[in-house]
């Protein structure tokens, strides 16, 4: 298999398909970490913040906010780069197991069906304010944050740029 199709099964718009990965890797006892985020632009912050997340477990879940999720979120100018390109971004990166796009405004059915050993999200956030932070610790999960990268973020890029 040729590393573009690598890349792009790690990607899936239907969580049937991802539930049954992580079947999987449950039964290989692979601790599972989840994050969430929209990952417009993707940077050194997001890169760090992603690297550290995936270092809180074996395999790294990431959810992404679908265009239209974004769109509600931050704007009629936003996303910048489309949902399909922003998962094959995601997923190129080694450290990164699978991107499943979700377009709820919050990732809370999404943490429930993925049911994570542990939920991350940056330090912005504090831990009992996390989306899912209830569902993760009412089975004994782990939620952590990751502190963020001064001066890196997709909306100060875009700032930047439009200047």
């Amino acid at each position: 298999m040729n590393t573009l199709q690598l890349i792009r099964n790690k990607i899936t718009f239907h969580l049937s398909t991802l539930t049954f990965q992580l079947s999987t890797w449950r039964s290989q006892g692979l601790r599972i970490v989840f994050t969430n985020g929209c990952f417009d632009i993707l940077h050194r912050g997001h890169v760090e913040y992603l690297a550290q997340a995936a270092d809180k477990g074996d395999v790294l879940v990431v959810g992404l906010n679908t265009d239209a999720s974004v769109r509600r979120l931050k704007g009629d100018g936003r996303p910048v780069n489309d949902q399909e390109a922003r998962a094959m971004v995601l997923a190129s990166l080694s450290f990164v197991d699978a991107v499943v796009l979700f377009d709820e405004d919050t990732p809370y059915e999404l943490i429930k069906a993925v049911h994570p050993d542990v939920l991350v999200k940056g330090a912005d956030y504090k831990v009992e304010e996390i989306v899912g932070h209830d569902l993760v610790t009412s089975y004994g999960g782990l939620v952590e944050t990751i502190p963020l990268v001064e001066g890196y973020s997709s909306t100060a890029i875009k700032v930047k740029i439009e200047r």
